[in-house]
């Protein structure tokens, strides 16, 4: 896992994985290090990641105030558990469909947990956090925020894209892709991760779009994007031509066959 700052008082701890024939899926967390730190996600749920420790290395836990949970799908919620035991004076930033979707698993402690809709804010001491929906992302209690002190919006999944190395995925910029290859990545990841957007209205879907618009903001940090500095226009161009993008279509199991036959060893053979 890489850290690094972006902005005055942002902190990047980023991570991927590799899906094969889509390319390396950055999966970052964030540290906002306001008067009342935030944690924004808390990675993987992969039993070689450790989440807290990883975080450690920016911020001592026990200082965290507040976690906001962007949604709650497993590559957002990997060490939350040990963060919750790790930050006690710490508080869950959630809503009530991702608290009930997270208790099917295991019982979040109700009485540390601060719900939070599109449309309203969040005073963290130094700032306040605008909450919002993104037009595109995966989960019914996906919700983002805007920090207007920095300018930066906090997307979840929304403008999201594969990248073509781990390297690039975990320590390189978005502007370090050439813009049609950002603009490819973009559309893939928005028709993997958000189908639904090909049989919205256009019409409807552009206002979901433009709120973004209107925030203007300076730099824009998804979970599966690396970060994105004054290249938000360009973006928005981008996934307001999601609902007219051919749908992905995975692989079948002839597929998944002819790839399990080559990771044996010696690879494929000729039939």
């Amino acid at each position: 896992m890489d850290t690094h700052k972006v902005g005055s008082d942002t902190t990047v701890l980023a991570d991927s994985l590799e899906v094969p024939g889509i390319g390396h899926i950055p999966v970052n967390a964030y540290v906002l290090t306001a008067r009342e730190p935030v944690v924004v996600d808390t990675g993987m749920s992969l039993s070689d990641r450790d989440f807290v420790a990883a975080l450690g290395s920016v911020i001592d836990p026990a200082d965290v105030r507040w976690i906001w949970l962007t949604h709650p799908d497993r590559d957002h919620t990997g060490g939350i558990f040990d963060l919750l035991d790790a930050a006690p004076d710490a508080r869950l930033v959630t809503t009530f469909i991702a608290a009930g979707i997270m208790s099917t698993e295991r019982p979040l402690p109700m009485d540390r947990v601060h719900f939070l809709n599109p449309g309203q804010t969040l005073d963290v001491g130094d700032r306040v956090l605008d909450a919002f929906r993104p037009p595109l992302f995966d989960n019914p209690a996906t919700v983002g925020f805007y920090d207007e002190k920095t300018r930066i919006c906090f997307s979840s999944d929304c403008f999201g894209g594969p990248m073509p190395t781990a390297e690039l995925a975990e320590s390189g910029h978005a502007n370090d892709l050439k813009p049609e290859e950002l603009r490819n990545a973009q559309l893939l990841w928005a028709t993997v991760d958000s189908p639904w957007v090909q049989i919205v209205d256009p019409l409807k879907y552009g206002t979901w779009v433009d709120r973004i618009r209107q925030m203007n903001p300076e730099i824009v940090l998804s979970t599966h994007l690396p970060p994105a500095v004054r290249m938000t226009g360009r973006m928005i161009e981008t996934i307001t031509m999601a609902p007219d993008v051919d749908p992905f279509v995975g692989p079948d199991q002839a597929a998944l066959e002819e790839m399990l036959r080559a990771f044996e060893p010696g690879g494929l053979t000729p039939a």
